[in-house]
């Protein structure tokens, strides 16, 4: 086996939690943004729902 490798582990192993922070971040901020997405969408219907019943009365 080659013990060099060993000395590396360290190093690999931040590369890994950088990796692994990097997709979490990524993963959350996708979600805020369709969750964004999603309240405007509702915000647009509801004003749109106000505006036709105002028109019917």
């Amino acid at each position: 086996m080659n013990w060099k490798v060993l000395d590396h582990v360290p190093v690999l192993l931040y590369i890994l939690a950088a990796k692994t922070l990097i997709l979490c971040l990524t993963f959350a901020g996708v979600k805020l943004y369709q969750k964004r997405r999603l309240d405007a969408k509702i915000q647009r219907l509801e004003a749109e729902k106000k505006q036709s019943e105002k028109k019917e009365n």
